[in-house]
């Protein structure tokens, strides 16, 4: 067996699972569950439409690249939101449609670590989405977890990394809108991590799975590939974006997104995924395209997170402090307690569930950045969000 798995920890669900394993729950009030990042907005009928219609094309085997129409669509997505030159990219070359940004975070980590080289390294923040620690173990390297600093906005202190591990560094995780912490990468950071890229020679890539949830509708996040362009970058060498529609389109269940960037990496990554055997089904290629080629939708998907970020801060702000983000559906606030403590007694006495902060960071220079947090996904109702605040807001003040 692969020596990784050995080194692969629980899954942040499973330890939570394991917290309430003993534990009773308060069976008189409905159960509220704010620890999963599941979109429950209603997917929109034109998309559920298109995939009934193309049902059909399941009768065709689909090809590694996709249809010539998907690429198309993303690309012209990709140059509209993120103001790119629409001849820096072509769909032949710069894009390849994946199922959903977890498999493609995982697979294109095992295309690149090359293991011939001594002491291969995958760096990330911390707090950080768990699919990068497990992709690095069974590649064959080993995880660096960077801590986030709370006293600037949750920013990663990308100058704490000793220049040993920036020389043996071979990929960046970046996640910008950042899950858990809502924090969106500046240009001057991104400036900062293609220099480093340059001179230690790693690629950057880029979870923006969150890049079309945000609050202000002047101010969409900025993107790898956009920051590429404007620091001046050829090719977008050494970059890669990973974008879903798991969260913008909230169709979560037909798994559908796609990888785009540096044509060198993806000319290998595609060799890959021709053994890999991963394409996307032809209905999932239709749904999508449609998905792509509206806005609409994605617009009231926002508005419906910013009514609900208004209402729960709300509540919640005379017990909490409660920083909104700039993007993202989650809130992360300091606990008054252990945050695993409070998450056991929330769930027993007001049947809300949220997942510890520390369940989704490590220790790293002798602290955890995500102990005494909670993080909180507003994916439910707006109603049921009200109410979990107001239950949550009973028990900080039963404490």
């Amino acid at each position: 067996m692969n020596s990784g798995i050995e080194k692969l920890q629980p899954y942040p669900f499973e330890k939570l699972a394991d917290l309430f394993s003993q534990a009773g729950r308060n069976a008189g009030l409905p159960p509220i569950n704010l620890s999963i990042g599941e979109p429950k907005h209603d997917t929109p009928a034109f998309i559920l439409e298109t995939l009934s219609r193309s049902l059909s094309g399941s009768a065709n085997y689909p090809k590694t690249r996709g249809s010539d129409e998907l690429r198309e669509t993303i690309k012209n997505w990709l140059v509209q939101r993120f103001e790119l030159p629409g001849n820096s990219l072509d769909i032949n070359t710069n894009i390849i449609p994946v199922n959903g940004t977890r498999e493609a975070l995982f697979s294109f980590c095992q295309c690149l670590i090359d293991t011939r080289k001594n002491n291969p390294l995958v760096l990330s923040g911390n707090p950080f989405y768990q699919i990068y620690e497990g992709a690095a173990w069974l590649a064959g390297a080993t995880p660096i977890h960077i801590n986030c600093d709370s006293d600037a906005d949750f920013a990663i202190s990308y100058d704490s990394v000793s220049e040993e591990n920036w020389k043996d560094c071979q990929l960046l995780y970046l996640c910008s809108p950042n899950n858990p912490t809502g924090n969106v990468c500046s240009l001057e950071t991104y400036k900062l991590l293609f220099e480093l890229a340059e001179e230690y020679d790693f690629v950057i890539a880029a979870d923006e799975c969150y890049s079309e949830i945000y609050l202000d509708e002047s101010t969409p996040p900025i993107g790898l590939l956009q920051a590429a362009k404007l620091a001046g970058i050829e090719n977008y060498q050494r970059c890669v974006v990973f974008h879903s529609l798991s969260k913008r389109s909230n169709v979560p269940g037909i798994r559908s997104g796609f990888v785009a960037g540096d044509a060198n990496l993806l000319n290998s990554y595609f060799k890959y995924r021709t053994y890999q055997g991963c394409a996307m089904a032809p209905f999932i290629q239709q749904a999508s395209i449609v998905a792509w080629q509206d806005e609409e939708h994605v617009k009231e998907n926002r508005r419906l997170y910013c009514e609900k970020f208004d209402k729960v801060s709300a509540i919640l702000q005379p017990v909490m402090n409660i920083d909104i983000p700039a993007a993202t559906f989650y809130l992360w606030p300091e606990t008054p307690i252990a945050d695993d403590k409070f998450a056991l007694e929330l769930f027993q006495q007001q049947n809300v569930t949220v997942l510890p902060g520390s369940y989704l960071s490590r220790q790293v220079g002798g602290r955890n950045p995500g102990a005494n947090r909670i993080r909180m996904a507003l994916v439910a109702s707006l109603a049921e969000c009200e109410e979990a605040g107001y239950r949550i807001r009973n028990y900080i003040n039963s404490i």
